[in-house]
């Protein structure tokens, strides 16, 4: 027996040194050894749990944050579209002719026709007929507008206000004293002054006229009253002086007599929708006269 492998009592086996301390040693360490292998399982599970918490935190706020942004931009689009919308509303649409310009025929949104004469404003918004029918003028133009009960046409002319509800019927405010003249062809128009306080209802075949005070009316007995829109002029003994004025109003034409009497002359032709140098030509071979043209203008001299 070898007593090298026998130590305080206890047996050793031979390559053990130390004996059963040292197995118990051994035994203690793999024992820690598990011990710190759980520890770290443990610690690692823990990060990863704390990692995995961590990830979906950030993860959480970005999703705010994108949610957030996605808020502003869409608030942003609604505020921009809720403007665009009013701009859209309160837009104005304007239609112009200057004074050397032909008529302009002009159809609104619920289909009522407009013929601007020249040197003629028309304004309208662009919510026109959604709630009322309303248009401004600065001009002449005649209208013939379509029916709508709940809906009257409404025109802001200046120092008078026109309504209608479905009829055809002229309107001028370029009046040499700037007076507001309405002239109905079909329906019943009302014309009254701004305030409402003042007004008249035109028959066909009317005129209604407003100044400064009330309203008045009479009998319309110029048959050339509607030639600006029709072009059409038609005489029965007129003098030229007359005759001179319709051509201004009607086909833009300067004509100027050299002589005071050949105003006194005349005429009995119709005029219908003649070139300026067919019309001037026509008269001076009727009254044997002579003209020059300087621009625009035509001036007459007896032969």
């Amino acid at each position: 027996m070898n007593m090298d492998n026998y130590s305080d009592g206890e047996w050793n086996e031979p390559g053990e040194p130390g004996g059963s301390r040292n197995g118990d040693r051994s035994s203690d360490r793999s024992i820690d050894v598990d011990r710190a292998w759980n520890s770290l399982f443990a610690r690692i599970n823990e990060s990863a749990e704390s990692g995995s918490a961590v990830r979906i935190r950030l993860f959480s706020s970005n999703l705010l944050k994108i949610a957030a942004s996605l808020l502003v931009i869409t608030g942003l689009g609604l505020a921009a579209l809720f403007i665009s919308d009013r701009v859209l509303i309160n837009k104005k649409i304007s239609f112009a002719t200057d004074i050397n310009s032909k008529n302009l025929e002009v159809t609104l949104p619920d289909g009522s026709m407009v013929i601007l004469n020249r040197g003629t404003v028309l304004n309208y918004r662009s919510d026109y007929g959604k709630t009322e029918r309303k248009i401004s003028l600065s001009g002449e133009a005649f209208f013939e507008i379509r029916t709508d009960q709940d809906k009257p046409f409404m025109i802001d002319a200046g120092k008078a206000v026109v309504k209608a509800l479905g009829t055809s019927f002229n309107v001028n405010t370029s009046n040499p004293d700037s007076h507001v003249e309405v002239f109905v062809r079909t329906g019943k128009v009302l014309l009254s002054d701004n305030s409402g306080s003042n007004s008249i209802l035109l028959d066909p075949g009317y005129i209604g006229t407003m100044d400064s005070g009330k309203p008045a009316r009479s009998l319309n007995r110029d048959p050339n009253y509607m030639a600006w829109n029709t072009g059409i002029l038609v005489y029965d003994g007129q003098t030229l002086d007359i005759v001179f004025r319709d051509l201004k109003r009607v086909y833009n034409m300067e004509i100027i007599a050299g002589d005071p009497s050949i105003l006194e002359e005349t005429w009995t032709s119709p005029i219908n929708n003649q070139s300026q140098d067919t019309i001037i030509r026509l008269i001076c071979y009727s009254f044997n006269l002579g003209y020059t043209k300087e621009g625009n203008v035509y001036y007459l001299s007896k032969k």
